[in-house]
């Protein structure tokens, strides 16, 4: 199992439409979020910097492949169209990225 933090922005007007989205994630979201090997998945808003931070374990063997998977299923896609449009991706991100990958620096259990 890894642990991933990821990180990106959201713009100020955004964050209710954002917030309504979230209150109610499409069931086959949320289902190929599972299938893909992701468990113990949050996301969290900073405000008033409007940052929104995600945590989750990954539990599989290939995460690009799960990765892979997840962004060629359309039910995710139609997801993220909606999504993607409020957010904004930090300018420090690695290329390819859209949310930006953190390192962990500490974890207990």
């Amino acid at each position: 199992m890894t642990r991933h933090g990821q990180l990106i922005g959201i713009g100020a007007d955004a964050i209710a439409e954002y917030k309504r989205l979230h209150a109610d994630v499409w069931p086959g979201v949320l289902a190929k979020i599972s299938e893909c090997n992701i468990r113990n998945y949050s996301i969290f808003l900073k405000e008033p910097e409007n940052l929104l931070f995600a945590y989750f374990d990954y539990v599989g063997t290939d995460f690009e492949a799960d990765m892979a998977k997840m962004a060629a299923d359309p039910e995710t896609q139609r997801w993220w169209s909606h999504c993607m449009p409020l957010q904004r991706p930090l300018d420090s991100r690695a290329e390819g990225e859209w949310w930006a990958e953190m390192p962990e620096v500490f974890h207990h259990d």
